[in-house]
């Protein structure tokens, strides 16, 4: 593809990807109010690579760009889950520790200090 080939987009496309990520930000929060337990950030995750996509292929022109461009941006998404794996494989990995011991002790009775005789 040449160089000096632009593409312009019309306004309708922009506000239409505009409104987008503008709900997809509402069901983000939405969600966030909602207990799904341990899949709230894996919701949550998905909703943010749907936003990054829209802003990757229209506001940053990645679906016109050249083919060494597209190859770039896959090796950076790429080596982004390479990075996520390792990191949960080592989470995964590690053992639960217990809490501390004076934690788990039976809890420690204050009792006030009755004043004595003074000599």
């Amino acid at each position: 593809m040449p160089e000096n080939v632009v593409h312009i987009e019309s306004k309708k496309l922009y506000i239409t990807i505009w409104f987008a990520l503008l709900c997809f930000t509402a069901l983000t929060t939405g969600v966030a109010y909602i207990d799904l337990g341990p899949f709230n950030t894996v919701v949550a995750l998905v909703i943010a690579i749907f936003k990054a996509s829209l802003v990757v292929f229209f506001f940053m022109h990645a679906r016109h760009s050249e083919r060494l461009v597209r190859v770039v941006i896959g090796c950076a998404v790429f080596w982004l889950l390479i990075l996520i794996s390792i990191s949960m494989t080592d989470f995964a990995t590690r053992k639960r520790m217990p809490g501390p011991q004076w934690f788990q002790s039976q809890p420690l009775i204050l009792q006030h200090l009755q004043p004595g005789p003074t000599s």
